[in-house]
């Protein structure tokens, strides 16, 4: 079948990571995937929860939110409503667990980095989105540590992306956009270490059950998008 942007099935949507977009963050980086767009924010404080005082780790974590219009229609604060979707409590424990693969908090002495993730414009795979720039914001705020030498070029372990692959109408697709997600029949995001390690799947049947070997072949694709991300998050840290 012919996608809706005339892409191969097994091709990105066009990627463009801006660095320093935000002046006053430690680390930042606006990603742009086709007509996705998040806002990555990464800021270091010299402290960490109450529950790993004194056990000279460092701790990352990170927070995801949808601006009310980055959808096609206007969606109520979640501040304003009291509490927290539970879609969005779940995706900001998503980054928070593939972030922290990515990095060793044992070096990070007993510091707290934050990734706030927030959604100007969403097309689809604004999660896995969110990990791909969440990395690099925290990367280049890192980078300033070790710059500084407060902590070692050790902490940075191989660099973590992640991407949306599916079924749609029996075919299987990289990178889905909105509307190949809203029909897919399969939607898996799958995180990923630059080494080929997995960290995260995260994968259902929408409609029809499908295979192991559909799986495979979903998990091939996206390894061979996320290492084309990684391409893109290198070009940037360096």
């Amino acid at each position: 079948m012919t996608r809706i942007d005339g892409r191969a099935n097994d091709a990105l949507r066009p990627v463009r990571i801006t660095p320093g977009y935000i002046d006053y963050a430690e680390g930042s980086a606006l990603i742009e995937m086709g007509s996705t767009r998040v806002l990555c924010a990464a800021t270091v404080e010299d402290k960490v929860p109450d529950w790993m005082v004194g056990k000279g780790r460092g701790w990352i974590t990170a927070e995801y939110a949808m601006l009310p219009r980055s959808t096609q229609t206007r969606s109520p604060r979640e501040s304003v409503r009291g509490h927290l979707q539970g879609r969005t409590h779940e995706i900001s424990r998503l980054v928070g667990r593939s972030l922290r693969a990515g990095f060793d908090l044992a070096l990070l002495g007993e510091r707290m980095v934050t990734v706030d993730c927030d959604v100007i414009q969403a097309d689809g795979g604004t999660r896995t989105a969110s990990v791909t720039g969440g990395y690099v914001a925290l990367a280049l705020a890192l980078r300033k540590l070790v710059q500084g030498g407060l902590v070692p070029p050790e902490v940075f372990k191989p660099a973590v992306a992640a991407v949306s692959v599916g079924i749609v109408e029996g075919a299987p697709m990289l990178d889905l956009c909105y509307p190949e997600d809203s029909r897919a029949d399969a939607d898996i995001n799958v995180v990923m270490a630059a080494d080929g390690r997995f960290i995260e799947v995260q994968g259902t049947a929408e409609r029809e059950p499908f295979s192991r070997q559909d799986m495979l072949v979903l998990l091939d694709l996206a390894g061979r998008g996320i290492a084309e991300l990684v391409a893109h998050q290198m070009r940037i840290i360096g």
